[in-house]
């Protein structure tokens, strides 16, 4: 399936983004969340290369093949976004539909937001978009979920970095296994000691959607970075309240481009709180919302649990989007 796809690395903003690439036409970026790589978008390369479109998925900062920078604060939402805004401009384009998955959606969502000249059409995959609140992000979680709330246990420097990375093909299977739409018990938002992979039950098998060759692939491209494996990436977490305090002067604003919102039921995100006030307001925050969907009993795995649907859905939005000129 992957034969197909081209790899290679471009200098983004003087960090290495390695991309992989598919097709010719309008320009569709594919981001990535936590903890995964572009084989997240295995399954959406053939189908939207094939319907016309240059796919691009890259490994976004610190993880996988791509520069993990060193510094904690060179992982906020302005260097996330800037990394898209760099991508289109180093690919050659002028503008982009912008797809992300987990933390991938804020990225898409906060480029949508501040480069709507750039951004053709976005869509988000399990995260909504979610307004500036008044609040520290890290104060407010602590506040309702207590400290055992993942994003809380991922705050400490080294700590989680070091129990994901003593075992990266275990961890994988754990992770992607515990918040599957497919587990007798989905990973809740909050447990013991967080997201602790020791509160999480070896899987005796592993999602039909998933594959041992599957895991394979993710443990080789996180290997690369060693015992900061998954450093990168939780660096991410760890800039919540810094990204909030940046993104100050864009507070009150609205997306206005063309979008799409996925998720499914089962997704552990659709349990945090506040979303049973914030999906049905969807429109207010994306008045150009073309569609929300949601996919019974698939989990948080979005386009890799449900392939098919996801795909459809993409190329329904990807086609009533206006021609470019």
């Amino acid at each position: 399936m992957t034969d197909a796809i081209d790899h290679r690395h471009v200098e983004v903003n003087g960090v290495r983004l390695h991309i992989a690439e598919q097709g010719e036409g309008p320009l569709v970026l594919l981001l990535h969340g936590f903890p995964e790589c572009w084989y997240s978008w295995r399954h959406q390369f053939g189908p939207l290369a094939e319907a016309g479109y240059r796919v691009v998925a890259p490994d976004q900062r610190g993880y996988a093949r791509s520069d993990q920078p060193e510094r904690i604060d060179a992982y906020t939402m302005l260097h996330l976004t800037g990394d898209v805004v760099g991508l289109i401009h180093a690919l050659g384009e002028r503008r982009a539909v912008v797809v992300g998955h987990d933390w991938g959606a804020p990225v898409a969502w906060s480029t949508a937001l501040l480069r709507p000249d750039l951004v053709r059409g976005v869509a988000g995959l399990s995260v909504p978009p979610t307004p500036r609140g008044t609040l520290r992000p890290l104060s407010e979680m602590r506040a309702k979920l207590g400290e055992d709330f993942y994003q809380l246990r991922f705050q400490e420097p080294g700590v989680a970095d070091a129990e994901y990375a003593a075992d990266i093909a275990g961890s994988f299977r754990r992770l992607l296994t515990a918040a599957s739409g497919d587990s007798p018990t989905p990973m809740g938002v909050v447990a013991e000691r967080g997201a602790s992979l020791a509160t999480m039950p070896e899987p005796e098998r592993l999602p039909g959607w998933l594959t041992e060759a599957d895991i394979e692939v993710f443990t080789g491209e996180y290997a690369r970075h060693g015992e900061r494996a998954f450093t990168g990436g939780l660096n991410w977490y760890r800039n919540i309240d810094r990204s909030w305090e940046l993104m100050a002067p864009f507070d009150s604003r609205v997306i206005e481009v063309p979008a799409l919102y996925v998720t499914g039921d089962r997704d552990l995100v659709m349990a945090f709180p506040g979303m049973d006030e914030l999906l049905p307001a969807l429109p207010e925050v994306l008045p150009g919302l073309h569609r929300s969907l949601i996919l019974p009993g698939c989990g948080h795995w979005t386009q890799q649990e449900r392939p098919d649907e996801v795909n459809s859905a993409l190329l329904d939005f990807l086609g009533s989007l206006p021609e470019e000129p």
